[in-house]
């Protein structure tokens, strides 16, 4: 009966329950984790994702919501029971509104990142966020998972970037709170319940989106580096000397350089040397880039800096992108590796660096770290080369988000909880906040039918 209704809801050309066209929808990104399900069904509205939720409710059913299934923590696939409806959001995909005097932009929740980007730089406007995934994630993924990305070191995480939203609750009501204003005090922001809750809490149809002005040139340079500690000293030089204008600030340790360019073959080495740290950012220069050539060569003359190599053109910063954006690849391609997606403040990276060394020689000695992250805002990916399923894997991985945690950090800074990390939730969060969590949860979502199993 539920099936019959559901596909009167979203018609022809809203559902499939074809296996093959299901299966992509029905395992992550990483091949972790596998569920099952009778039907996806895509909604082309709000209104029809209302009803959806609405008659999932009065049967009792749960519901995954799900954008590009770019999780990298199984947070959009359903469990292996086959009861789960999976709502895919991708028809709704329409930009509804762009306002370049008021620097906003309102858009469906189906929308993937990098059109709402373009839409934005045809009207002379930057939209921010920015990541590997951007030519298949989806806005209403970015904003249930806190998206971080590249750029937060300038513009924050996706919760930052998010003027207004609109959202289903778990009955199938409607809360829209699609206002485009950056003051407004009147009662609680609601927008921040759903934005970072992964679909537990409502399911997000669309967003009102903070607009940027075009900061001009863009140079992206890559810098070479004696040891990780020194990029930390290099972000503090280079924001003394060229003030607000670091958008971008990665390190990558020279062993993942090789990894991309052992299982990617197409990409080029960028130095003649190989060196045991880079950092690659990109910089907004104005009208030219001698005064941050200047300022590099001063970085390296002073010794924060061993090279530099700053991109001449698009087509060169898009090259030192792509080994950037190919890390992820190129570590699925090496083989199985435990992924540790945690954050700790830019002061101490230095230290947790080292002091995870000294884990990884006790707990697992010959292990290759694969090292990258976002230092510029304290994001590091500290994964390690072997078998996550193993009980050693399991304490390298308890010992490092002990470690980020014992240094003020956390052990999810950007991809979020999902399946993957729920229990370590319970275990690094104090009871009164998971008790609050819990409490929220209840109250918006009394029956447990959005996106269960997954944060909490």
């Amino acid at each position: 009966m539920l099936i019959k209704q559901l596909k009167a809801i979203v018609g022809p050309k809203g559902w499939t329950s074809d296996p093959a066209a299901m299966a992509p929808s029905l395992v992550d990104w990483r091949g972790a984790f596998h569920g099952a399900a009778p039907i996806i069904v895509s909604p082309a509205s709000t209104e029809e994702v209302a009803a959806v939720v609405g008659a999932c409710a009065a049967a009792g059913v749960a519901i995954v919501p799900q954008g590009g299934n770019t999780s990298m923590c199984g947070g959009a696939v359903p469990d292996e029971s086959g009861s789960q409806i999976v709502l895919r959001l991708g028809r709704m995909n329409k930009i509804r509104a762009l306002d370049v005097e008021n620097f906003s932009i309102e858009v469906e929740a189906g929308c993937i990142l990098e059109h709402v980007q373009q839409a934005a730089k045809k009207a002379n406007r930057l939209f921010a966020l920015s990541l590997g995934a951007e030519g298949s994630c989806q806005i209403g993924g970015n904003l249930a998972t806190n998206a971080g990305g590249i750029n937060v070191i300038r513009y924050g995480t996706a919760r930052a970037q998010t003027l207004g939203l609109e959202a289903v609750l778990a009955d199938g009501t409607v809360v829209n709170s699609l206002r485009s204003l950056r003051k407004d005090t009147a009662g609680y922001d609601l927008k921040q319940l759903f934005i970072g809750s992964e679909g537990t809490l409502g399911i997000i149809t669309a967003a009102t989106l903070k607009l940027f002005p075009d900061p001009g040139l863009r140079t992206t340079a890559l810098i070479a580096i004696e040891s990780s500690g020194a990029a930390v000293k290099l972000l503090s030089h280079l924001r003394g000397s060229i003030g607000d204008s670091i958008e971008a600030f990665e390190l990558i340790s020279g062993f993942v350089f090789g990894l991309v360019e052992k299982h990617l073959p197409a990409s080029v080495p960028p130095f003649a040397s190989e060196y045991p740290w880079y950092v690659l950012t990109d910089i907004t220069c104005g009208e030219g880039t001698e005064h941050l050539e200047q300022v590099l060569q001063g970085t390296v003359e002073a010794g924060l800096a061993c090279d530099a190599i700053i991109a001449k053109n698009e087509a060169e910063s898009a090259a030192l992108w792509r080994i950037r954006h190919s890390i992820a690849e190129a570590e699925r391609a090496a083989g199985k590796a435990l992924k540790h997606d945690i954050s700790v403040p830019v002061s101490r990276i230095e230290e947790f660096l080292q002091r995870g060394d000294q884990l990884l020689a006790t707990l697992a000695p010959g292990s290759p770290l694969i090292a990258f992250g976002h230092v510029g805002d304290g994001n590091l990916h500290y994964n390690v080369a072997m078998d996550p399923g193993s009980e050693q894997g399991a304490q390298v991985t308890t010992a490092i988000y002990a470690l980020a945690t014992e240094m003020g950090g956390s052990f999810s800074a950007e991809h979020g909880v999902g399946q993957a990390k729920r229990d370590y939730l319970r275990q690094y969060r104090s009871a009164s906040e998971i008790e609050l969590m819990q409490t929220l949860k209840h109250a918006l979502d009394p029956l447990n039918i959005l996106n269960p199993g997954k944060v909490i």
